[in-house]
């Protein structure tokens, strides 16, 4: 089930809301009895062995290499 954030407009409490997609919208009371809040918009980071086993970037050729500005070919 989602979990969405809230903060109190009154008291400033930050807190949590496990319910249904269907009912995102829905106002939710801030647990010290506050009506005024609002619903933060939280960041998700993902990863998981998909993102650990991903080939390693390779380090860029000695000299700057490649490119317009990179690979010293620009006057």
């Amino acid at each position: 089930m989602p979990r969405y954030e809230f903060r109190c407009r009154s008291c400033g409490t930050t807190f949590e809301v496990n319910r249904p997609m269907a009912e995102s919208g829905a106002p939710a009371s801030c647990p010290d009895g506050h009506g005024d809040t609002v619903k933060l918009l939280s960041t998700v980071a993902v990863g998981g062995t998909a993102a650990r086993g991903a080939a390693p970037t390779p380090a860029p050729a000695p000299g700057g290499g490649g490119g317009c500005c990179g690979g010293g070919c620009c006057g």
